[in-house]
Formats: structure tokens, sequence, C-alpha cells
């Protein structure tokens, strides 16, 4: 089970990103779904409010949010009654009995199918193809998922192209499993990472990459050391020969732990040393400019 510290630090995370989740998914859809599998009451408790803060965003459309409960929150649907007597009428919620393996069934019966899906799912067991492929909802699902172990090769199994993962060092050196995101935007994908470091920040969180045998940690708090991420985008470079700002944004984003900004300043870093050359001589750097190595 989470520690009390785990269970903040992941509440703040789904906070933050179902905010940005749900502005982009209520401007592209007349309907969404959000599910909450295995999460603690505090968790649903903030999603709904959120839901609630985005009234005159969600009038006109149809929201439906499902929770799925363990039979120990016995007190949740008090808990949860006071904010949905707020919610606008145009948003449902489910609240059904079961764990976070009961997804598939949940998400189908709420006939969540072709439209918008964010997941947040809270798994102290094996991750489930059966699962993800019920977070993916055919092409419109992104998956926020908390688990013991990676689930990078699972997740890109299951149908979502853009994975991110990394594992939470709480003060003292605490472990917190692993956190694991997959999209098939990279704005979204941009926008996790964004919201783990700045989660990380006022948690006093570090990362690591749950890949790593050396168990190297990454300090969110203050300007990082992009050294490190400088030699990850030149060993690409080497690998796959020249590539797209785009392409090594994404990279970053998806094989390293930092964000695409970061790798904005790392690329801007190894032009001024003359490790690596771009096709225009001046300006910001755009997405669809080839950066090659120099030597």
């Amino acid at each position: 089970m989470p520690t009390d510290r785990t269970t903040d630090f992941l509440r703040e995370l789904l906070v933050r990103q179902l905010t940005t989740w749900l502005a982009a998914a209520l401007h592209r859809s007349r309907r969404a779904t959000v599910a909450l599998a295995g999460v603690d009451a505090g968790s649903a408790e903030a999603a709904l409010r959120l839901v609630a803060a985005h009234g005159d965003q969600v009038r006109g459309r149809q929201v439906t949010v499902l929770v799925l409960a363990d039979a120990a929150d016995a007190d949740l649907p008090a808990r949860l009654g006071p904010i949905e007597a707020e919610l606008p009428a145009e948003v449902t919620v489910h609240l059904l009995p079961g764990d976070a393996y009961r997804l598939p069934v949940a998400v189908k019966a709420a006939g969540a199918a072709g439209a918008p899906l964010f997941s947040f799912v809270d798994l102290a067991g094996a991750v489930t193809p059966k699962v993800l492929a019920a977070a993916t909802n055919g092409r419109t699902g992104e998956l926020l998922l908390h688990t013991t172990d990676s689930a990078r090769d699972v997740l890109v199994s299951a149908g979502f192209p853009l994975v991110a993962e990394v594992a939470p060092v709480l003060p003292g050196g605490e472990a917190a499993g692993v956190i694991a995101f997959g999209s098939r935007s990279d704005r979204s994908l941009e926008a996790i990472r964004d919201a783990l470091w700045a989660v990380g920040a006022d948690h006093g969180v570090r990362y690591r990459d749950p890949l790593d045998p050396t168990g190297t940690t990454v300090d969110v708090l203050g300007d990082p050391d992009l050294e490190p991420l400088a030699q990850q985008l030149l060993a690409e470079l080497r690998a796959g020969g020249p590539r797209p700002v785009t392409e090594l944004r994404r990279h970053t984003l998806t094989a390293t732990l930092y964000r695409a900004a970061d790798a904005n300043q790392a690329l801007a870093d190894l032009l001024d040393a003359g490790d690596v050359r771009r096709d225009r001589e001046s300006g910001r750097l755009a997405g669809d400019e080839i950066i090659s190595l120099t030597r």
C-alpha cells in the first residue's frame, strides 16, 4: 500500500495532469470520460472538485467520471455526495465496486468508446494487457499509471506509442514505485513531464530511471545539470544520424528523465560548444530543423 507521502504526491500529480487533459479533451470533443481505478478517497474527491471547477467548459458537453472503489471505502459515497451536488447536470458520476482490474468492464459500461478517455490507475499487483488495452480506448485514451515495476514494454504493446516513466524517490530514500504515462500526444507527454518536475520539486522528490541498474537519481529542484542529457542526445545522434529537433525532444521525454525545455537548452549548449550543427544559422530552434554531429 502507498504511504501517506506517496498518496499525497500521486494526488497532486493527478490533479495537475487532469487539469491539462480536461481542457484539451473538451476543446476537441463534446464528450469525455475520466476513469479512476485503485485511487484513495481523497484523490477521487480532488478529481471531482477539479471537474466541478471547470463547470463553464463542461456545459453543453457530456463528461462521465468512473470511480472504481474497493469495498473498504464504504464511506466514499457519503464523501463524494456533496461534491456531486455541485457538478453541472452534464457530468455523470458512476461509483462502481471492484479493483483496478475491472477497468475494462467499467469503461465499456460507460459507453466511452470513440471519446477521449483519461485513466488514472493504481495497481499494487501485475500490470495486465487487458487493463491497458481498455485504457487505450482505441486511439483516444491516455493513462497515468502507478505500479511497482517498469511498465514501458507492456504499455507500448498495448497501443501507447508514446511512453514516459520514472521511479520517484521520496525524501529519506523511500521508494514510491513507478509512475508511467501512455499517450499518443506529444503535448500530453510534455505536460506530464512538466507536472512530474513541478510536483517533485514541491515534495522534495528525486527521480530515477526504473530500468537504470545504477539507480542514479536526478534532482528536479532548481536548475538541473544538463550534461547527462547532452551526452544522451549525442549518443542518439551517433546511433541514428541527423535528427529533427522534434524527434530529439520526443526522445528526451520518452527515454530520459528530462523535460522538453531541457532538451532545447541542452541542444543550445551543444551548438555553442560546436559538437552539433543546425540547418539555420540563427534564431530560435524550430521543430523541423535537422541537428547533425560536427564530428
